[in-house]
């Protein structure tokens, strides 16, 4: 089932300041026994630091429901448009640079 699929079955109505959309390029989850957070957020050059545009609060079903709506997303768009590759990031630099250094334990 496509989105356009789900809309037009469940009459979802979408407000049109909520169709601009928020740019995020961060996302930061967090979790308790009965709800999983995710707070989106921007990182921008020039800005001191990432704002939290959007947070998203999940029961633990739907956060799994969301993960593999994601995965069969993500699995369709690279059948389509080839390989997503991903860079590093920062945190994985950093242990891999670690990881370089000779001589230390």
């Amino acid at each position: 089932m496509t989105k356009d699929d789900f809309s037009h079955e469940m009459d979802i109505e979408l407000d049109p300041q909520i169709a601009e959309g928020e740019y995020a390029n961060l996302v930061i989850i967090s979790h308790s026994p009965s709800e999983f957070v995710l707070d989106f957020a921007g990182i921008l050059p020039g800005l001191p630091k990432p704002k939290v545009r959007s947070r998203i609060i999940l029961a633990p079903e739907h956060a799994k429901r969301l993960l593999l709506t994601l995965q069969e997303n993500i699995s369709n768009y690279e059948a389509v448009n080839g390989h997503i590759s991903l860079s590093p990031t920062p945190a994985e630099e950093a242990k891999m640079a670690m990881s370089l250094r000779p001589g230390e334990a």
